[in-house]
């Protein structure tokens, strides 16, 4: 039995007039999902050598494989930061060549990697020395997905503080499908940064982190939920958290006034719209825990049916 294809075919296509959500279709086309994929896992191999790639890197020829591997980004990322520069081209800003642009903002781009990586060798060493499970610094690279999430975040930082469009996004939620943890491009993270476990940590676009801070799994740096919509874009939604902060699971922490003050403490499950001073304690006092033999404990009904 045949298949209604055309019947089919006409249904979709005015779904697509009617909805959209398809790509530039007939323009500049989006950057290239697969693409910027490819370039991000490349680029995690040029910031670990060894570490992200299935062949072992002589040393010997470690030269030669950079130098391999660079071209090879360089040429992909242009053409990915010259679709993102087209598509805002189309719709906004007449007058700029974006092949030109492109050429610059990557070259700019890859010439930062050196300074990333020393980034990253701080959260690395934060890591290692902040958990004692960790039996060496190559472990924490190959195994914490949290350094697999701030690498990305750190490199589409890079590309986001150069007003490059959609792309960091791109790479920062891929990285947050592989890791479960998500945190913008937009924000500003000092050295020393270290998500222990890290599931479910969320850190917000105007997030501003300090050196030496310590987040663990199911934290939250979020923007309080507001009316103002598109309004409020570019304004600080998200907290700072101040130097040598540490900030247990679960918590949550919004609003773009609300600070913590260095070296300060939150308690698990703590929600915080204020502000706190530096070397602060905050916990939650309202709940208790109560530990009491099986034995003694009343039998609930049986809702089973």
């Amino acid at each position: 039995m045949n298949f209604p294809i055309t019947e089919l075919t006409d249904a979709l296509l005015v779904s697509y007039r009617r909805h959209g959500g398809i790509n530039h279709i007939d323009g500049a086309n989006l950057p290239s999902r697969g693409a910027v994929i490819e370039i991000a896992a490349d680029l995690l191999k040029l910031l670990f050598p060894g570490f992200f790639d299935d062949k072992v890197v002589h040393s010997s020829e470690l030269k030669a494989e950079t130098a391999l591997l660079i071209d090879g980004i360089a040429g992909r990322l242009e053409d990915e930061i010259c679709k993102s520069i087209g598509c805002f081209v189309a719709t906004d800003a007449k007058g700029i060549d974006p092949r030109r642009s492109a050429h610059g903002l990557a070259e700019a781009f890859l010439r930062r990697l050196p300074a990333v990586r020393e980034l990253l060798q701080t959260d690395v060493e934060a890591a290692f020395q902040g958990d004692p499970a960790a039996r060496s610094r190559e472990e924490i690279i190959t195994a914490y997905p949290f350094i697999e999430a701030i690498a990305v975040q750190r490199l589409a930082h890079e590309l986001h503080e150069r007003g490059v469009l959609l792309l960091p996004r791109m790479m920062t939620e891929w990285a947050h499908g592989r890791t479960g943890i998500d945190i913008h491009p937009g924000a500003r993270i000092g050295t020393h940064f270290f998500i222990d476990h890290g599931t479910a940590t969320v850190i917000g676009e105007t997030c501003v982190i300090g050196n030496h801070v310590k987040v663990f799994h199911g934290v939250t740096l979020g923007a309080k939920s507001t009316s103002g919509g598109q309004s409020l874009r570019g304004v600080k939604r998200h907290p700072t958290i101040e130097d040598h902060v540490t900030i247990y699971s679960g918590a949550v922490i919004l609003g773009g006034e609300t600070v913590i003050g260095s070296r300060s403490t939150i308690g698990g499950n703590v929600f915080l719209l204020q502000s706190v001073p530096p070397d602060s304690l905050v916990l939650m006092e309202e709940f208790k825990v109560k530990i009491m033999s099986k034995r003694d404990r009343i039998e609930a009904p049986d809702w089973q049916i």
